[in-house]
């Protein structure tokens, strides 16, 4: 395996924790104002936005990041083959 796509998958593996504290951080701290939290909204609106367009909120459930995380699960599969 070459050193770009172990990197990528490094960014992968990164990326789904990211999701999951913003996640995490959404029920406990929903609105808030602090930098980090800021910050993890920065770097999973582009993808979940995306997603929320696609599959609207669902009684009140956001799927997006859900879906996202199992995409990311699958990712690797594909690209290494």
């Amino acid at each position: 395996m070459n050193l770009l796509l172990t990197l990528l998958l490094y960014v992968i593996e990164i990326y789904k924790f990211i999701l999951i504290a913003a996640v995490l951080v959404s029920w406990v701290a929903p609105n808030s104002e602090h930098p980090v939290i800021q910050l993890l909204e920065k770097l999973t609106e582009p993808v979940l936005g995306r997603l929320r367009r696609i599959i609207p909120p669902f009684g009140g459930l956001d799927l997006s990041p859900m879906i996202a995380i199992i995409a990311l699960n699958y990712l690797p599969r594909l690209l290494i083959g």
